[in-house]
């Protein structure tokens, strides 16, 4: 009777690296250790597939397999499929990119949002060749989006009155968040200044501002906003609600800094007064960048409030997605057609909120610092 071989022995450290154990890794072991590692986890997973094949037979047929993209009104989509009528969003979409903007002038939109995704490269990422050229261009880009978008200096002026759509969305929420952070920034430090007035002041600002809803500083601003003006003087409508959406927004901001200042230990200020740093360059260099990291979460947060509550302006007369999807509504040969109107309007706000967010979770992960990061020593 023959046994077993004796198992190999190998000097130490020559011992070989052996393969995992059968159903371990690979797709095998992804789907054991992520969806059925035990049977509660098992049954949740056959029940999200479930689920799943319900909405893409149901949702998804009406959505895509029976939609009908091609047509000029709601009864000849129903005499083609049963699906999805998109095509009232197919013979509009020039409306609801840009509104009533001149065709002819489309290409000054275009050009800006072009010129937008050059400028917001050196802001979101560093580590990009010629940088200190591309942040300056970065600053000069808001009075070339105006100059190109409204016009003057040898190019037709177009009035705010016919801007609109998917155009208007942007133009209010970038214009808001850029002019919002720097704001929210400084009412941040105000409030927590040594400067009784400077205090006062920011603190009453951003109480009152979190105080009020937003729709009711848009009616300020379309209705009362001139009574406070000088005789004789009229900002746009536009300009009016740019100016009070971005200290709206300066408001929450200011409050997610103040958060970020707070955590900051009272030992790094001391360490800085001892080496003699002035206060400015303490918060500057020291403070202020911490600061901002702790509060990516909750500027991000209001970054994408702020972004959906542009839609707010269609309450006082601003054609923005919503305005014009009820103005195409309005039409008789669509009427009935809202559900497919105001998904599309959502399927765009989502996606651009997701990617926001999405750069921020990139942003805290690339902004972690070592003693933050997960990792084994």
């Amino acid at each position: 009777m023959t046994g077993n071989p004796p198992p190999r022995t190998y000097p130490p450290g020559d011992h070989p690296d052996l393969p995992p154990p059968p159903a371990t890794s690979g797709i095998v072991g992804w789907l054991r250790s992520n969806l059925f590692s035990s049977p509660f986890n098992s049954v949740l997973t056959l029940v999200a597939i479930w689920l799943i094949y319900l909405f893409v037979t149901g949702v998804g047929g009406w959505m895509v397999f029976d939609s009908v993209v091609s047509a000029d009104s709601r009864a000849a989509c129903q005499a083609i499929d049963s699906g999805a009528c998109w095509a009232v969003v197919t013979t509009r979409l020039d409306q609801f990119v840009y509104g009533f903007y001149p065709p002819a002038e489309r290409w000054r939109p275009n050009l800006a949002f072009a010129l937008l995704l050059i400028a917001l490269v050196p802001i979101l990422f560093s580590a990009v060749p010629i940088r200190r050229p591309l942040l300056w261009f970065a600053a000069a880009y808001p009075f070339i989006a105006a100059w190109l978008i409204y016009g003057g200096f040898g190019l037709p002026v177009v009035g705010t009155g016919q801007y609109g759509g998917f155009m208007l969305t942007l133009i209010i929420g970038v214009t808001g968040i850029s002019a919002s952070l720097p704001l929210g920034i400084l009412l941040a430090l105000g409030r927590q200044s040594k400067l009784l007035a400077l205090r006062v002041i920011s603190t009453a600002f951003i109480e009152f501002s979190r105080g009020v809803p937003l729709i009711t500083l848009l009616f300020v601003a379309s209705t009362m906003l001139n009574y406070f003006l000088p005789p004789g003087t009229s900002f746009d409508l536009l300009v009016r609600v740019l100016i009070m959406v971005s200290l709206f927004a300066a408001a929450y901001l200011a409050e997610a800094v103040r958060g970020g200042l707070q955590a900051i230990p009272r030992g790094q200020v001391e360490a800085a007064e001892a080496l003699g740093l002035s206060r400015w360059t303490t918060t500057r260099r020291i403070i202020l960048p911490q600061a901002l990291k702790i509060a990516i979460p909750g500027i991000v947060n209001v970054f994408v409030g702020l972004y959906k509550d542009t839609t707010l302006v269609v309450i006082i007369g601003l054609l923005d997605p919503l305005g014009i999807a009820r103005a195409v509504l309005a039409d008789a040969k669509w009427n009935g057609l809202a559900t497919e109107t105001y998904l599309f309007v959502a399927l765009f706000f989502f996606l651009s909120c997701f990617a926001i967010s999405r750069y921020s979770l990139w942003l805290e992960r690339r902004l972690a610092t070592d003693h933050q990061r997960t990792s084994t020593p």
